[in-house]
């Protein structure tokens, strides 16, 4: 049996970023100029990867797996572990540095702007397509696939109701479950 919760939850840092968001729109339609951080300030407690670099993979994480039900704390969660694992390993930091920068000069030449100001999904898949037999591509698809989805919290936004081997397995816990199924 599968137990959704759909209330919607928003955390300190979400309802931080729809204050300062608001915020920007109020001084834009008020004619006052209101300047808000070019980048993230989640990115400026990352060890081994740059701020913009951190601005650049968020978008790529964002274009690889592409969740309209999951926030972008949940990819931030997913860089920060990279991040981690980067703090221990330099060449890990400099291959995800260089990367995004790579990835950011293949926007600049095919479209004239960065990676991240690219306005259309279309653009910015059409730029990793070009990037996608680098290593720093194969690289971030791999471990991203395991930091995004190895978050509790996401298999709970996805309907994933978790392992079950604990709970006696899948047999006896909703293996034959197909309420998605309308009958006609």
């Amino acid at each position: 049996m599968r137990v959704l919760d759909k209330r919607s939850r928003i955390s300190r840092r979400g309802f931080l970023k729809s204050s300062a968001a608001s915020t920007a729109a109020v001084g834009a339609l008020s004619g006052g100029m209101v300047s808000l951080p070019a980048l993230p300030a989640w990115a400026g407690s990352l060890k081994a990867i740059d701020p913009a670099a951190a601005k650049t993979l968020l978008v790529m994480v964002r274009d690889l797996y592409p969740h309209d039900r999951l926030g972008d704390g949940y990819y931030e969660r997913a860089i920060a572990a990279m991040d981690e694992a980067a703090a221990k390993e330099p060449a890990l930091g400099r291959q995800l540095n260089e990367g995004a920068a790579a990835l950011d000069a293949a926007a600049q030449t095919q479209r004239k702007t960065p990676y991240a100001a690219l306005k259309t999904e279309e653009e910015r898949v059409a730029v990793l397509k070009s990037m996608e037999a680098t290593p720093f591509f194969q690289k971030v698809r791999g471990d991203m696939v395991v930091a995004l989805y190895n978050q509790p919290e996401v298999w709970a936004k996805l309907g994933y109701e978790g392992p079950s081997a604990e709970l006696g397995g899948y047999l006896h816990r909703g293996f034959d479950d197909i309420d998605w199924i309308k009958e006609a």
